[in-house]
């Protein structure tokens, strides 16, 4: 019911470990992960998650269907719950490789590359799209995608309620710029009542999951769960009454078994805290908390007492 949005250099493999501590039900996704680069380059690395992160979802991104397929029935083994198609991405290096949000004017080969991927792989393969791309914005261009690649036997989509403009926007500013219109989801779920629908973008609030809800089957959270994750924690109390969350401390220290182990692997602190800034988020002491993290996570030999030392620093106790 609700999910976390793949998003480039953000959800990656210590952000969703974090995130899991706070939210024991929430579906994770990978950042988008390319069939070249699994392909190509070191699949083990790029398919590596932690056993805790389920139910994990990997969003592969790509349009040869034979690299797909390849990288699908890899992550599948690599036992993903879920295999996701980008046909949402609007970036200029994604565009240029053919693949993200440009292949909605493509349904038949998103189509296709569905088939030869579901083929490769045991688990369900799924499409996150938009509502349309630059001057093609309409409820026909939309349904023929949805009806394209729903009869090659796809029966879950994940919808960006937003049009993405390939030309003259930022991918920045493809996420705030193109109006929201939910109606077109809504329509597109009554319309397709066999097909589950899960809807994206500037989703904030509980009331507004509860309104959204009520017209389709899912809800994804984007930046609100980066920038604010104790939000994750309230939404699994708001529809689990029995949720005992944790305390923000208690997450931390949850946190530090894993953290030690990657330190000990070579990783740096920074590519772990850099996701943990936002857990005072509308807290008095955030910013102190934000601060000391951004100014000495990176040091050499940072340790976990760093984190310890960012509560320390907090004007009142966390």
């Amino acid at each position: 019911m609700i999910s976390v949005a793949p998003m480039m250099d953000w959800t990656d493999r210590h952000c969703r470990y974090f995130m899991r501590q706070i939210s024991p039900r929430a579906f994770l996704y990978t950042e988008m992960v390319t069939a070249n680069a699994i392909h190509y380059g070191d699949a083990r690395s790029l398919l590596r998650y932690d056993a805790s992160e389920h139910p994990i979802a990997i969003q592969l991104g790509g349009s040869d269907p034979v690299l797909m397929a390849d990288a699908a029935g890899l992550a599948a083994e690599a036992g993903y719950d879920e295999i996701n198609i980008n046909v949402g991405c609007p970036s200029d290096r994604v565009q240029s490789g053919q693949f993200g949000a440009c292949l909605m004017a493509q349904p038949e080969l998103v189509a296709r590359c569905y088939g030869d991927m579901q083929s490769a792989a045991d688990v369900p393969v799924t499409v996150k799209t938009r509502i349309g791309i630059d001057d093609q914005d309409s409820d026909e261009f939309f349904m023929r995608f949805i009806d394209t690649v729903a009869a090659a036997g796809c029966r879950k989509f994940i919808v960006h309620a937003r049009i993405a403009i390939l030309e003259g926007l930022s991918p920045k500013e493809n996420r705030s710029v193109p109006p929201l219109n939910y109606e077109r989801v809504y329509q597109l779920k009554q319309a397709r009542p066999e097909l589950e629908i899960v809807i994206n973008g500037g989703i904030t609030a509980i009331d507004h999951v509860d309104a959204v809800l009520q017209h389709v089957d899912g809800a994804m959270i984007g930046r609100q769960a980066y920038h604010h994750p104790w939000f994750l924690a309230e939404l699994e109390r708001h529809f689990n009454p029995a949720f005992e969350p944790p305390s923000r401390r208690e997450v931390i220290e949850k946190m530090v078994p894993y953290i030690e182990q990657e330190l000990e692997g070579g990783e740096r602190l920074g590519r772990i805290t850099r996701h943990m800034v936002g857990l005072f988020a509308g807290m008095p002491g955030a910013r102190a908390w934000r601060r000391y993290l951004s100014e000495n996570a990176y040091r050499d030999g940072a340790s976990v007492e760093v984190l310890f030392e960012a509560l320390d620093a907090m004007p009142v106790a966390a």
